[in-house]
């Protein structure tokens, strides 16, 4: 017993670690808090609210639901009512969140202004009006230096609006207080509600409810009868509507009878039907088709009254005579009306078939049918339109299956003008189906014969949905039906071709009976008119016919008999007749079917009666219990049948019987039912009557040839259900639901029968798995993607209940188990929760194995054990009073079955684990245990089979993966849906505990195959956490209790202590934002998913993209639900909701280095792409990375490829996760950041060492780029489906290769196609009826779509930003007191401004520029004593948003850029820096922006002078005149660079207007490098090399001047002098001397290029330009003065290189056959330079006349 209990179970039975372990790998699973005693020791604090619904599950949890069965008819139904459980309301098994719900909840969303969008729209209104705008600053018309007209343009601009608080003076903390206020007003709460919705492939966790359990109803048309005509009317004629499938050769419908006659011929026929049901009067019928195929047929037949003369007599009047020719024929008519009349009077009851004829229907369907419409009127037309259809038709009669779709095509009024005549001796349906193959052969005997003329005109279209007046099989009425007395519609029941796989859920019992064929031949006498008449007998007398054969047409709805056709003169005549009835639920031995065989008199002869009997038999309709059915032969007999006959079969040789033909079976019939009563199944009448036989203590019965007693009732019994699995599964799926309510009976109320218990609940269990099973597999078309049969989900989620009371007689007991369990089991409660015990701890070394054989060897001990202990008991124990609680009963059995059953188990165990769930819910109900503590719910030795199953099925699915990956899948999945639901009814620590085990078992496997077996735990995790209670299973608002030893968090590497905190570090915070032991015991399930994502985010793992998708597509999915649910909504209860996810911001800012790189445009996505161009390089043709930079206008870049970059792993250049995952963790960190407590978020930071708050600021920095709005004309452009599809394409193929896709989920895509299930199918899998999906996959979208797309996205963007910015605050907030704020506050300052410089909305910029307004108020030595890159970068951006064409971001971007020169001024009282930055910043906009709009930034300029006019505080100081001078200043600059914008088109002109900028910056040596560099970039486009190495041969003349200045170094050259002998222009740039420029003063010079390296690099790009141009010897000059300062470095591979090319040169120029040419393009751009319009000219002249 010891060894069982340390060996067997016990390493698997949720054991805990007794004691408390400090530091638990994320590898291992911690024992989980004890959630039943922590909720019943800490109350709930809150009031009742928001907050205290987060703590405790609700009152309401578990609600089980009796809800009527919805029926379709007036009547009151006779079926069950529906029971089901209500519990996961708000789970996301069940309400999705899915892309229609988030479109719909983003309808409402505010439009967000963009300058992105707002600038587009004014550049198409700014091209009609350019030309007049411009034309006044034209060259000619203002010269540089016109300030008069640049200050009038400047004063007569419009201001913007004056920001009313800026001028105030406000205190650091209130400045704080306002903009935090209003950051957070108009937020969005729902951030997930604008990204798109989770991945419905990864969803599996959805799970949706099943459908109500109907009728089946295939595809169905409507057939109105409207009018039948003949050439001429002499009496009434009948028709009748049938389907017939030729290819299946079966009739697939019940007759349609309807009467077209008119009133006239009606009153012919009244003495016989004086009562005219309103039922019989129905013209119109609906048919339903579950198969179509292309060879169904309409077959319409005809009948008259019966008459002297055979067929053809009777047709010939019709095929002959015309009404038009009344006057030829007139005696000849009224003659014939009346006979007609004579014979309607006296043989009215009896009928003959007359004509016939059928409709193809795919024909009617099909959209080129050659069917005659409605609108061919003309009786031309519509002769012969038979044959011409079939000409048309015939090449389309092979057509497939898939053109046949009658839910769907055009309604068709046809006229039928052809009849053919009836053959008397070819009225069987097997000549039939010749007639109708016939039919489509283009050679058609039917063509030669002479048609019946008539016109029968029926309208048939598709059904309509609940179509009014309509009338059900047996007669009822189906809703709606307002009103009685209307003519009614009938529903023709359908026999389908093949089997229908769908339950009984309404009461039918309908009996069809078909004569087929009688053959008197040799009977003597008078025999040859032959009528059948069929009568339903309850007894033997002749009073005891039963009223339940439906009348046809124009009748009584129901008749006590029924005649077939008379074939006149026809002593063996075949018959069609199909006669209906509605038969009793109880029929006895008794009931039998009486046929009474008459000669019909046709001739009026005196003392000869109308009908002659002369023939009888029967069929006795009950035999050994079942209802007796198929085609029978029988004898008949002349005399009538002698007493007790029912009883017997006529095969039976009754002594004194006189028979026709000796006996022998003359007659031919067939009987079919249409029953949800008979079952029609041997072996299953045989179990419903063997159950039937024990719950009415019937013994002894006779059963066949056993007599059944009580002796072999339980051997019988078992016999027959283990016999189950041979019934006909069509048959066992008709009656699934009264199958397993008897095999659940059987278990629960197990009989006494003389005394003894008979146990019955393995043999139940066994016959269920397997028929279970067997549905499964022959059935695959029928499951959702879990692969559950529907038919079966939808029976235990409607159908099954708990058989509530208890039979009085015969006496039902139960078996006390505690005396019968094995000791293997008798595991106490707990020993499986607690595992202090040591022997428990142990592992063996094959768990599976072990587990498998210990439990297994205890099977027949048990199944043993449990009779003989109560047998030897019964005598001393009263009889139980506790009947067998079903999942009691279902997890005993399923833990000791055996091989075989526990196989078929494993594969459907979702079945018995739902059973389950659904039998404790109502157990909990019924029994009133709802208000019980969890643990008191369940008796012990229950909750021990749970474990020891939970345990065998782990070890199964981790040992088994790898042999049958589609079992496992299925396996893995019911098992976590199974513990969700045990979340809402167990103990919950036990179920934690359970959760616990299976990880330890896939755990022990996990070397194997890592992938597989983790994302199989990634699987069940996420199942289990989409309970609706998730969050308060987490214990949200429990307080952590600190471990021993803090362990090593998930978020720090290194061993830094924090940089910020004065104090002792926090522990209890540090262990909410790291996967701590404390979080992960109570935050059970959050740790877990977290922990799972930790680990396969590992840099160094295994984890492969659909491992990173379906880790994060988990979170995302649960914070999705999250927003979504309206439980959440409260702020509070956000907060308390985000701790649960707080390590998160830890584990995605160790991932950074793997995530997609979002600031990069370049498709490379490769980080530090400036690396790739070596700056010192001369041999690069193009400008370098840096001089590109400064020739943007700063040593800084300022477009969006900014040069914050993310630190790069070592060894990797690209990124690990896709765009897509990235983007996905990235928006699940902000709603974290979003709803996180700021207060814990403030602690948390202050902990943080500056590495690790410098890796927030990267990933806030990439959060900017990643959600950066991208306007409505790039959503115009972008396929959505491009990216996400070739991810998934990889994610699949990625499965694939590793083994992990399944081949369920490949079968279950398959099988989707080809089932006919119709609406019992999850849409989602069938590819042709996914209309929904179809918007995602359509790449053109209409315009609204576009335009609510850039709605949303904005919104996005927006919000994302404000997160970070929030972020942003509090990082400040909490770095203000420390010594080291400095690195830390820069690198804040550099996300703010990489979020100023990318696509921002209106609403963020005016936030942001108020953190950034209090940023610089509280920190201005950030500014303006550190690096002068920041300030530089923050003025262009400021400068920048000045030009924007939104007007409120001009107000807040021209405030700001005002406070920034203030606060400049107050430091220094002078603010050359801000002057010359801005300066420097404002021609690097102009020059470079092609989005530029100088009359926006006009109004922003003058913004800026009207707040130094209104400023009161400064207006005494030379500051108010500063800002006017720079202001002019600015304006100038900016009329200058708009002359270039309008002559951009023209080269010459626009590089001559750079060349008389930079003129005019003779005295701004920044500014002056900056234009001469965007000079060099001009000429370097069109590939003037000559003049861009002049540029910049200029520009290192330029800063030699200033090196020269500030310090003397022999190695470097004396000014610009040194550079004559390459261009004597040169000496222009000495006019920057001493008197103009003092280096010493802040802000002039401050650019890189100011420095020797910067000298080197402009050097080395003119010898290179100077190469591409072939200027050879200029090259040996530039190097002349750049070798010494390499020299001087002692940098010999700089030297060995510069040498190399010199020798190239030379090489060249010796080479060269004449030096002339060099030296006239020399001295071309030395001239060009010097004289820029004579240039052209002269250059043209030199090349022209060089010869």
């Amino acid at each position: 017993e010891k060894l069982v209990q340390r060996k067997g179970l016990a390493h698997c039975v949720c054991q805990s670690v007794g004691c408390f372990v400090s530091n638990v790998p994320l590898t291992e699973v911690v024992e989980p808090v004890d959630y039943e005693e922590y909720v019943s020791s800490h109350p709930p604090g809150a009031e009742p609210g928001p907050l205290r619904q987060l703590l405790e599950f609700p009152s309401d949890d578990l609600e089980l639901l009796l809800q009527e069965r919805e029926c379709a008819t007036i009547e009151p139904p006779k079926h069950a009512a529906l029971w089901s459980v209500r519990y996961q309301r708000y789970s996301t098994t069940q309400t999705p969140h899915n892309s229609e719900r988030q479109r719909e909840k983003q309808k409402g969303l505010v439009k967000q202004t963009f300058e992105l969008d707002e600038a587009t729209i004014d550049r198409q209104d700014e091209q009609v009006t350019d030309d007049s705008k411009r034309h006044s600053v034209s060259l000619d018309d203002t010269p540089r230096g016109s300030w008069a007209s640049s200050i009038f343009d400047l004063k007569n601009s419009t201001p913007d609006a004056l920001l009313p608080s800026v001028l105030e003076r406000t205190a650091a903390e209130d400045m704080d207080r306002r903009n935090a206020e209003n950051r957070q007003q108009g937020r969005h709460a729902d951030l997930l509600g604008l990204y798109p919705a989770p991945d419905e492939d990864e969803a599996v966790e959805r799970c949706a409810i099943p459908e109500v359990p109907k009728e089946h109803s295939g595809q169905r048309i409507m057939v109105k009868c409207l009018s039948l005509k003949f050439e001429i009317e002499i009496e009434p004629i009948f028709g009748t509507l049938a389907l017939y499938d030729v290819r299946e050769k079966k009739k697939i419908s019940e007759d349609f009878h309807f009467d077209l006659n008119s009133d006239q011929m009606k009153s012919l026929l009244r003495p016989h039907s004086p009562h005219v049901a309103i039922s019989t009067l129905a013209r119109s019928a609906i048919f339903s088709i579950t198969y179509p195929s292309p060879d169904i047929f309409l077959v319409i037949k005809l009948e008259k009254v019966l008459q002297q003369g055979d067929i053809g007599e009777c047709c010939e009047p019709y095929m002959v005579m015309k009404e038009s020719d009344s006057t030829k024929h007139k005696e000849k008519l009224e003659k014939l009306r009346a006979q007609a009349e004579q014979m309607c009077t006296r043989l009215g009851r009896f009928r003959m078939p007359f004509a016939w004829t059928a409709i193809h229907l795919l024909n009617i369907v099909s959209s080129v049918g050659g069917l005659d419409r409605s609108d061919s009127d003309s009786d031309t037309e519509r002769k012969g339109t038979w044959n011409e259809r079939k000409k048309k038709g015939f090449e389309r009669m092979s057509v497939g299956e898939d053109m046949c779709n009658f839910t769907n095509f055009r309604p068709a009024t046809l006229t039928v003008t052809n009849f053919f005549k009836q053959e008397g001796d070819r009225l069987s349906d097997e000549d039939l189906y010749k007639f109708l193959a016939d039919m489509r052969r283009p050679s058609s005997v039917l063509r030669r014969l002479r048609p019946v003329t008539a016109q029968l005109k029926i309208d048939i279209s598709p059904a309509p949905e609940a179509p009014h007046y309509c009338l059900s099989p047996e007669l009822l009425h189906v809703k709606p039906y307002p009103d009685p007395r209307v003519r009614p519609t009938k529903e023709v029941l359908e026999f389908p071709a093949r089997y229908v796989y769908t339950p009984h859920t309404t009461y039918r019992n309908l009996l069809y009976v078909y004569p087929q064929s009688v053959n008197f031949s040799s009977r003597q006498g008078s025999v040859r008119n032959i009528a059948v008449k069929v009568q339903f007998m309850a007894g033997e007398d002749p009073s005891q016919a039963m009223p339940v054969i439906f009348g046809k047409s124009s009748c009584a709805e129901f008749y006590k008999e029924a005649y077939t056709q008379v074939i006149y003169h026809n002593k063996s005549p075949e018959f069609y007749e199909e006669v209906k009835m509605k038969i009793p639920a109880n029929l006895t031995d008794n009931h039998h079917l009486l046929f009474t065989f008459y000669h019909i008199s046709c001739q009026t002869k005196q003392n000869t009666p109308l009908e002659t009997p002369v023939g009888y038999t029967w069929i006795p309709l009950m035999q050994h219990g079942r209802l007796r059915t198929g085609s029978f032969s029988l004898p008949v007999s002349v005399d009538k049948p002698p007493p007790s006959y029912s009883v017997l079969t006529p095969d039976v040789q009754l002594p004194g019987m006189k028979w026709v033909d000796n006996h022998k079976g003359v007659f031919n019939v067939e009987v079919k039912a249409a029953s949800s009563v008979h079952t029609q199944d041997p072996h299953l009448d045989k179990f419903f009557t063997l159950v039937y036989v024990l719950e009415e203590y019937s013994f002894p019965y006779r059963l066949k040839d056993v007599i059944i007693t009580e002796a072999n009732v339980e051997a019988e019994l078992k016999a027959s259900m283990a016999a189950l699995k041979g019934a006909l599964l069509d048959t066992c799926v008709r009656f699934l639901h009264q199958l397993m309510s008897k095999l659940i009976l059987l278990i629960v109320h197990p009989p006494v029968i003389a005394g003894q218990i008979v146990n019955l609940g393995r043999a139940a269990f066994e016959a269920m798995a397997l028929l279970v099973n067997q549905i499964h597999k022959n059935l695959e078309g029928n499951q959702d993607h879990h692969g559950r049969n529907n038919l079966l989900s939808s029976y235990i989620h409607y159908c099954f209940h708990l058989p509530t009371t208890e039979p009085v007689s015969p006496p039902y007991a139960t078996l006390s188990r505690a005396t019968a369990r094995p000791t293997s089991l008798l595991l106490s409660r707990s020993k499986s929760i607690s595992n202090s015990n040591p022997d428990l701890a142990s592992t063996p070394a094959t768990p599976d194995e072990e587990v498998q054989r210990i439990i297994g060897s205890k099977a027949s001990e048990r199944a043993c054990n449990r009779m003989s202990a109560f047998i030897e008991t019964a005598s001393i124990l009263c009889p139980p009073s506790r009947q067998i609680l079903l999942h009691e009963e279902l997890a005993l059995q399923w833990v000791v079955s055996s091989s075989t059953v526990r196989e078929a188990s494993l594969q459907q165990a979702w079945f018995f684990f739902q059973l389950m769930v659904k039998s404790m819910s109502h157990h909990l109900f019924l029994s009133s245990r709802l208000d019980m503590p969890r643990r008191q719910r369940f008796p012990d030795r229950f909750v021990d089979d749970i474990a020891a199953l939970v345990c065998a099925i782990s070890a199964d699915i981790a040992s088994r993966y790898h042999k049958d990956v589609e079992l496992v899948e299925r396996l893995n999945s019911s098992l976590a849906f199974f513990l969700n639901d045990l979340l809402s009814l167990l103990d919950r620590g036990f179920v934690f505990n359970l959760v616990r085990s299976y990880y330890k078992q896939v755990h022990l496997h996990t070397a194997q195959n890592p992938n597989s077996l983790t994302a199989l735990r990634m699987d069940f995790i996420r199942i289990v956490c989409s309970h609706e209670h998730y969050v308060t299973l987490n214990l949200p608002c429990a307080t952590l209790s600190p471990p021993a030893s803090p362990s090593p968090s998930t978020s720090s590497t290194t061993s830094q202590s924090s940089a910020f905190s004065c104090h002792v570090q926090d522990q209890g915070v540090v262990s909410m934002f790291e996967l701590s032991v404390p979080f992960r015991q109570q935050h059970f399930l959050s740790g877990l998913l977290l922990a799972e994502l930790s680990l396969i985010l590992e840099p160094d793992g295994e984890g492969v993209f659909f491992l990173h998708k379906k880790a994060i597509s988990a979170l995302h999915s649960l914070l999705c639900s999250h927003d979504a649910d309206p439980r959440y909504t409260d702020p509070q209860v956000r907060s308390h909701i985000a701790q649960l996810y707080l390590p998160l911001i830890p584990i995605v800012m160790e991932t950074l280095g793997q995530l997609y790189d979002f600031t990069d445009p370049s498709p490379q996505r490769v980080r530090h792409a400036s690396v790739l161009v070596d700056d010192n390089d001369p041999d690069n043709g193009t400008i370098s990375q840096s001089v590109a930079m400064a020739i943007a206008g700063s040593p800084h870049p300022h477009s969006k490829a900014n040069h914050f970059t993310l630190p790069s792993v070592a060894g990797r250049q690209c990124s690990t996760l896709s765009a897509e995952c990235s983007r996905t963790l990235l928006v699940c960190f902000l709603w974290v950041l979003k709803n996180a407590d700021a207060g814990l978020l403030e602690r948390w930071i202050s902990d943080l060492s500056v590495p690790q708050i410098n890796r927030l600021l990267d990933l806030l920095h990439l959060c900017l780029s990643c959600f950066e709005y991208k306007g409505k004309k790039a959503l115009q452009r972008i396929n959505s489906l491009t990216f996400k599809k070739s991810q998934d394409m990889k994610a699949r193929l990625e499965e694939a290769i590793l083994g992990t896709i399944g081949a369920r989920q490949e079968m279950v895509r398959r099988c989707r196609e080809r089932s006919p299930y119709g609406g019992q199918e999850n849409v989602r899998w069938r590819k042709n009826v996914t209309h929904w999906r179809q918007n995602a996959d359509r790449v053109d979208k209409t315009k609204a779509e576009v335009e609510q797309e850039s709605v949303v996205d904005g919104n996005l963007a927006t919000e994302a930003a404000l997160i970070a910015l929030d972020t942003l605050e509090v990082i400040v907030k909490t770095v203000v007191m420390s010594e080291l704020k400095e690195s830390v506050l820069v690198g804040v300052l550099r996300v703010l401004l990489h979020s100023m410089a990318g696509n921002q909305s209106a609403l963020f910029l005016q936030h942001c520029f108020s953190t950034q307004r209090a940023l610089v108020y509280k920190f201005p030595e950030m500014l303006f004593e550190e690096d002068t890159e920041l300030c530089a970068d923050l003025c262009l951006r400021l400068l920048r948003h000045c030009s924007s064409s939104v007007s409120s971001i001009r107000s807040h971007a021209s405030s700001s850029l005002y406070l920034l020169m203030r606060q400049n001024f107050e430091i220094g009282n002078n603010f050359a820096r801000v002057k010359m930055q801005v300066t420097m910043s404002l021609s690097s906009l102009v020059g470079t922006s092609m989005k530029f709009n100088e009359e926006h930034l006009r109004r922003s300029l003058k913004t800026i002078l009207t707040y130094a006019e209104d400023d009161l505080e400064l207006r005494d100081s030379p500051f108010p005149e500063q800002v006017q001078d720079l202001v002019f200043n600015l304006h100038m600059i900016l009329t200058d660079t708009v002359k270039m914008k309008e002559h951009q088109q023209d080269p010459e002109m626009l590089i001559d207007l750079m060349y008389r900028i930079a003129k005019g910056y003779q005295n701004s040596p920044d500014l002056r490098l900056t234009w001469l560099q965007n000079m060099a970039g001009k000429h370097s486009e069109r590939g003037n090399h000559a003049e861009a190495a002049h540029c910049l041969v200029h520009s290192a003349a330029l800063v030699a001047e200033y090196l020269s200045m500030l310090e003397d170094c022999r190695y470097l050259p004396i000014g610009c002098v040194s550079f004559q002998s390459i261009s004597s222009n040169v000496l222009e740039e000495s006019a920057v001397s001493d008197d103009i420029l003092s280096p010493e003063e802040e802000g002039i010079c401050s650019g890189k290029y100011f420095s020797e390296s910067g000298l080197v690099g402009l050097l080395e790009q003119a010898a290179a330009s100077f190469n591409m141009a072939a200027m050879y010897e200029a090259i040996n000059e530039v190097y002349k003065i750049l070798c010494p300062i390499h020299e001087a470095n002692r940098d010999f591979k700089k030297l060995a290189s510069v040498h190399g090319k010199l020798q190239d040169a030379f090489n060249k120029v010796y080479n060269q056959s004449s030096g002339w040419e060099v030296w006239l393009i020399d001295h071309t751009v030395l001239l060009y330079l010097s004289v820029p319009y004579v240039a052209v000219y002269v250059r043209w002249n030199f090349l022209t006349h060089r010869n």
